[in-house]
């Protein structure tokens, strides 16, 4: 029975060395055949296709994925801003948040502010627009990405 996301961390799932190897490689190169994978952890491919059907199963591997290069698409600048919804306007500005295609990422946070939103903007002139949108229903306090020491990245496994 496959088990959904929200029950995965009720399941007392383990991954043994060969689960974890099968995930680093694709987590490098999610396009690896079946074929060369088997031949990097020593199994048959059938017993590759059969691992990976499991952990798709348990919610270990929820997609394979295309990354962007935003870069590369013109985007060369990265905001970070801080969101605090004034009274009454939270889920006004959660809608905002979640039609504006200029939103990579956000996260709804504990604190002062209520959400942190990932901007991609191919010049500095974009931000002010953006920003205007939501001026009237929320306070912003946004940063400007100079580099990301820390990419994305997968969460540990082992």
């Amino acid at each position: 029975m496959a088990l959904s996301a929200k029950n995965l961390r009720n399941k007392n799932l383990t991954l043994d060395e060969v689960d974890q190897a099968l995930i680093a490689l694709l987590t490098d190169n999610a396009r690896l055949p079946t074929a060369e994978l088997a031949r990097s952890v020593g199994l048959s491919a059938p017993s590759v296709a059969e691992r990976l059907r499991r952990l798709e199963e348990d919610g270990v591997v929820k997609a394979y994925t295309v990354e962007l290069d935003p870069k590369a698409l013109g985007y060369t600048l990265t905001a970070i801003v801080r969101i605090r919804p004034l009274p009454g306007q939270l889920h006004a500005v959660e809608r905002l948040l979640i039609e504006s295609p200029e939103v990579v990422e956000c996260d709804k946070v504990t604190g002062e502010d209520c959400f942190v939103a990932r901007y991609l903007l191919r010049s500095i002139e974009e931000l002010d627009p953006i920003l205007e949108r939501i001026a009237q229903r929320a306070q912003t306090s946004t940063s400007i990405v100079k580099t990301s020491p820390v990419k994305r990245r997968q969460p540990p496994i082992g």
